[in-house]
């Protein structure tokens, strides 16, 4: 077992990591129970799926940590997870701006900036797309393929490495595994693309409700999850990082991973519960403004 190889320190270690992945689970599951009694239930399972991001990839990674055979099965997991928790984030903007039909009310004449991170921040010489009902379907198109098509890659990646097909750090372009990584690298984009360009638009909005900071937690998250355990990842592979008997190099570059993300998973979960928990109010009806003076005119 990987208990009996580690020496005190490493045991120590082990424990405390844990006892972060516990903690994390508690103060969600409290945090999931405020916002079941105190939301709206138009917004409770959105909010609690973003929530839940943090903890889910915590646990995976302390599987991961603790049955070293079980890493491909929990790092699928946490990508499948995060795939849907993408898409929620998109629609929990939608939501925060009063739903579509509001939203679309609120931006009538207005135009989404697709020059924006990550796929399209450098072309400066793209349109502004008005923003309409098709419009916002493809936004959410862009979030919704990833959600679907990630879990259909995943499962076709087990199959393959269960044939022994698919090994995970083989870049070789006659093997499967650089070509399934790279269309999931641009389902990714996209996906991120998509939440980019209507975050852009109802951040000045939504201000009000904090939105900066939850995109951000939600940004941590994509770059430690994605972006952190491929780098180390590659280091592992290209020996950068060196072998420490009983673990090889890709072996230890994984325990690396794990560890950290057990770590920043833990001060997010915290952090959400900070952010989250805040009462909000509702904004008001875009019309409001406008009708309120003739409003109380009438008024008896």
């Amino acid at each position: 077992s990987v208990s009996a190889g580690l020496d005190l320190p490493g045991r120590f270690l082990f424990a405390t990591l844990t006892l972060m992945t516990l903690i994390a689970i508690l103060v969600f599951i409290e945090e999931a129970v405020y916002i079941y009694r105190k939301i709206p239930s138009s917004k409770r399972s959105i909010i609690i799926w973003i929530n839940a991001a943090a903890p889910v990839i915590s646990t995976t990674s302390c599987i991961g940590m603790w049955v070293p055979r079980s890493t491909m099965f929990t790092d699928f997991t946490a990508g499948i997870f995060f795939a849907i928790v993408i898409h929620k984030f998109l629609m929990m903007m939608i939501k925060e701006c009063g739903g579509q039909k509001v939203l679309l009310r609120r931006f009538e004449n207005g135009h989404f900036t697709i020059t924006t991170g990550p796929c399209c921040c450098c072309c400066l010489c793209l349109p502004r797309v008005p923003i309409t009902r098709q419009t916002l379907f493809w936004l959410k198109v862009g979030t919704f393929q990833f959600a679907v098509f990630r879990p259909v890659l995943v499962f076709l990646s087990i199959v393959l490495w269960t044939n022994g097909n698919y090994v995970l750090y083989n870049v070789s372009p006659k093997g499967p595994a650089l070509w399934i990584s790279c269309f999931i690298g641009a389902l990714t984009l996209c996906a991120l693309w998509a939440v980019g360009i209507m975050f852009r638009k109802v951040r000045i909005l939504l201000k009000c409700k904090n939105i900066i900071p939850k995109f951000a937690l939600y940004q941590f998250i994509v770059i430690l999850n994605h972006l952190q355990t491929t780098i180390i990842n590659i280091f592992a592979t290209q020996k950068i990082i060196p072998c420490a008997p009983p673990l090889s190099s890709t072996a230890r570059g994984s325990y690396i991973a794990q560890q950290l993300l057990i770590m920043e998973m833990f001060l997010i979960t915290v952090i959400s519960r900070v952010v989250y928990r805040r009462k909000y109010h509702d904004l008001e009806p875009p019309e409001c403004v406008a009708e309120e003076p003739g409003d109380r005119k009438q008024t008896p």
